[in-house]
């Protein structure tokens, strides 16, 4: 069985639901990322800033905008020191204009991600994957991406199983 890790970052609070906005107690990445380490174990990490977002969704949208424009990595909460344990490692997070948030690139510019097993999952309400494959490349040269997942961040009750099954036969 392979080592693990999963990093995550999710946030709960007003959210997008296919056109309309809900609030939720647990962000959609984080219920992904649960499923995985469920589904096949492996350490969870989460992602989180100094200074958290606002609940209010529309807030949230106007400084993931300002973050992405300015390429600002957020200060976090904790950090890795690194990721030598492990074989394969899950980058998950919600698609926020057109990427991952930015908060996962202030982790993952710290790590020695060579020689490591990538696997790119999001949550999204129509956009997949958008260019969170790319950015990664382009950020992070010589990194091994291996398959990728994306899930409807309001489907994530009726994608458990598919989640489960990525899992399975992607991490072990």
């Amino acid at each position: 069985m392979s080592n693990n890790l999963i990093l995550y970052f999710s946030r709960p609070g007003e959210n997008y639901f296919g056109g309309q906005i809900k609030e939720i107690d647990k962000g959609n990445t984080e219920k992904v990322a649960e499923i995985i380490q469920n589904a096949v174990g492996g350490d969870l990490f989460k992602v989180e800033t100094e200074e958290e977002y606002p609940n209010d969704y529309y807030q949230t949208v106007d400084i993931s905008r300002r973050e992405l424009k300015e390429n600002t990595r957020p200060k976090l909460k904790d950090m890795l020191d690194n990721v030598d344990d492990y074989d394969n490692i899950v980058v998950a997070g919600p698609i926020w204009c057109g990427t991952y948030p930015m908060a996962i690139f202030t982790l993952l510019d710290n790590l020695d991600l060579s020689d490591k097993n990538i696997f790119p999952v999001t949550t999204h309400e129509g956009s997949g994957l958008a260019s969170t494959v790319r950015d990664l490349e382009k950020n992070y040269q010589g990194i091994n991406i291996k398959n990728k997942l994306a899930v409807y961040g309001s489907n994530i009750n009726d994608s458990k199983e598919q989640i489960r099954n990525w899992a399975i036969n992607n991490l072990q």
